[in-house]
C-alpha cells in the first residue's frame, strides 16, 4: 500500500498493531484523525499515554485499577466470603454486566498452558492462596469461573489440587464452578449476559 505521507504509514503500521484493526481499518482511522480537532488526537494521545503510565493492579484480587486496592475490594456492600476466581480482567467486566454476582474476584493473569509457555507459577495462584490463609479472612466459598477449554480446565483441576490441601484452611471451602450454560470451547468475554448470569446463579459444586 502507498502512503501519502511517512507519518501516516508509520501511523496505520502502529494502529494496526492493535487485535482485530487491519491496514485497510488503521488507515480510515488514521485519516479520521487527521481531519478531526487538534485538540481532540490530542486528548486521545494523552489519555493513552496516562492510561499506561497510571493505571494499576489491585493488590489483593489483581483487577485493573486506578488505586491500591479496585473498587470492588473496597466495596463494603460485597460479599467478601465469595471469591470468583478468573482468567483475567475481561471476565470480571463480563460476569459484573449480568448483575447477578456481588462476593469479589480474584484475577490470576491467564491460564496454565504449556503450549505458551505458560505454567502455575506464571499466574496469581500463590497471592490466591496467601489471601485464603490469612487471619481473619471471611471467603468461605470460592467459585472457579474459568473458559470451559482445555487450557481453562487444567488450571480449574490445579487450583482444585492446592485449594483443597488440609493444611490451607481450619475449615470445609466450598469450591463450586460456573454452570456450563457456557457453550465449551468458548471464552466467557463472547457469552451473552443471559446465559453468564444463569451460569453464575446455577453453578455446581466442582468434583
Amino acid at each position: 500500500m502507498n502512503y501519502p505521507s511517512k507519518l501516516i504509514e508509520e501511523a496505520v503500521e502502529e494502529i494496526a498493531k492493535l487485535p482485530g484493526i487491519g491496514k485497510k481499518t488503521a488507515l480510515r482511522l488514521a485519516l479520521h484523525l487527521l481531519k478531526r480537532d487538534g485538540e481532540q488526537t490530542t486528548s486521545l494521545a494523552e489519555a493513552l499515554v496516562k492510561m499506561r503510565l497510571n493505571t494499576q493492579y489491585c493488590r489483593q484480587c489483581h483487577n485493573i485499577s486506578d488505586h491500591e486496592l479496585c473498587a470492588l475490594c473496597t466495596n463494603p456492600r460485597r460479599d467478601a466470603s465469595v471469591v470468583c476466581v478468573v482468567e483475567d480482567t475481561r471476565d470480571v467486566l463480563a460476569i459484573e454486566n449480568t448483575s447477578q454476582f456481588k462476593g469479589l474476584y480474584h484475577v490470576l493473569g491467564g491460564i496454565i498452558s504449556p503450549l505458551e509457555g505458560i505454567g502455575p507459577g506464571d499466574l496469581n495462584i500463590e497471592s490466591l492462596l496467601i489471601r485464603l490463609a490469612e487471619e481473619g479472612s471471611e471467603v468461605r466459598e470460592i467459585i472457579l469461573a474459568l473458559s470451559p477449554t482445555m487450557e481453562g480446565d487444567t488450571t480449574a483441576f490445579y487450583l482444585t489440587k492446592r485449594l483443597r490441601q488440609p493444611s490451607l484452611r481450619p475449615f470445609s471451602l466450598k469450591l463450586s464452578t460456573i454452570a456450563r450454560g457456557i457453550p465449551i470451547g468458548g471464552d466467557l468475554e463472547y457469552a451473552d449476559e443471559i446465559t453468564l448470569g444463569r451460569s453464575i446463579v446455577s453453578r455446581i459444586a466442582y468434583d
